[in-house]
């Protein structure tokens, strides 16, 4: 599967990973943005698999249903439920706290929809859990994906967002007037 994303990502679509997941760290979130367009995930994923690092992510359960819920489990998704309030954030938490290994990848806006500011959930979850965060960007407009070095939130919100916000200065999304 490596050798196949490779192929697709480097040769076909022409698109190059700058920077590296930290394979040796087991447990980090991982924040993908700017999510603009479906195109956002299959691209999500081939760097995932042309790195090595196995990572997870969740996705509104609405995908996790009918004939294709089988091939988002299968490349490592788990299904939500966002229409309640259910405590997601405790229980991913749970789940970081229950394994030995586990990265996620999450987007931070929430929405393929232009927002005017991201939702802290990917923050409390690695406060929560005590992991760093890693920034990755989907940047259609260089045709890249820029990996951060892990980085370990200050607990003063405010500065720790500037710090995100500063990493995705200049990156344009699959739509760039939704970011």
């Amino acid at each position: 599967m490596k050798a196949f994303s490779k192929f697709i990502f480097h040769t076909i679509l022409r698109w190059k990973i700058k920077g590296e997941f930290p394979l040796e760290l087991k447990k980090y979130v991982i924040i993908a943005a700017p999510h603009t367009s479906w195109q956002d995930f299959p691209i999500g994923i081939l760097a995932r698999n042309t790195s090595g690092a196995k990572i997870n992510f969740i996705g509104k359960d609405s995908l996790f249903k009918g004939p294709f819920g089988f091939i988002f489990r299968s490349l490592g998704g788990t299904p939500v439920d966002r229409s309640k309030n259910n405590k997601l954030v405790d229980a991913i938490v749970d789940v970081f706290n229950s394994k030995d290994e586990f990265r996620l990848a999450l987007s931070p806006e929430g929405t393929r929809k232009k927002v005017d500011t991201w939702k802290t959930g990917f923050y409390y979850i690695a406060k929560g859990a005590n992991v760093p965060i890693v920034m990755a960007t989907l940047d259609f407009g260089n045709k890249q994906v820029k990996i951060s070095e892990p980085y370990t939130i200050t607990n003063d919100l405010d500065t720790d967002f500037k710090f995100f916000e500063d990493f995705y200065k200049g990156i344009k999304g699959k739509k760039p007037n939704q970011f």
